[in-house]
């Protein structure tokens, strides 16, 4: 997946509007404007399309942290520094952090994109690259992740 599609997925999947997106950016120290932002909400066969680099996205999931969960003490006053070699994985940990998911509630999500996971599959996701037991997060487990948070989110929404 490349890091448009998964920033207008996740538009979609958690409902943001334009103006929330630009303060997501913002949380993170990145200053967005508006004409930007539809540029990297844009497909790529589209005009003025502009490329999502994993710095960008990692600063955009940063911000989700921050946004849905508040700054970490810790960190008051440094802005985080965006992760270059940003992976799948590291995209679902974030995801995780940000909407404060425990295993269950993954499980539940897979689920509701049909993908069924077992426990032991879904934490060697989360395990450090040089783990025995560590499990590439591929693309297509990435998109049913954020199917399933989409059918999750617009169900709630249309209740």
């Amino acid at each position: 997946m490349n890091n448009n599609d998964i920033l207008r997925r996740l538009r979609y999947a958690l409902d943001i509007s334009n103006p929330v997106m630009i303060e997501i950016f913002q949380l993170s120290g990145c200053t967005i404007e508006q004409p930007t932002l539809i540029k990297l909400l844009k497909k790529e066969e589209e005009d003025e399309f502009i490329a999502c680099s994993n710095p960008l996205l990692s600063l955009f999931l940063d911000g989700l942290i921050i946004h849905k969960r508040g700054k970490r003490e810790s960190e008051a006053g440094q802005p985080p520094k965006p992760d270059a070699a940003l992976g799948n994985n590291a995209i679902l940990k974030k995801l995780r952090i940000a909407l404060d998911l425990k295993e269950e509630d993954m499980l539940a999500v897979m689920g509701l994109a049909g993908v069924k996971i077992s426990k032991a599959e879904l934490s060697a996701l989360f395990r450090n690259k040089g783990h025995k037991h560590y499990k590439e997060c591929g693309d297509q487990f990435l998109r049913n992740f954020l199917q399933g948070l989409t059918v999750r989110n617009r169900k709630i929404a249309s209740e």
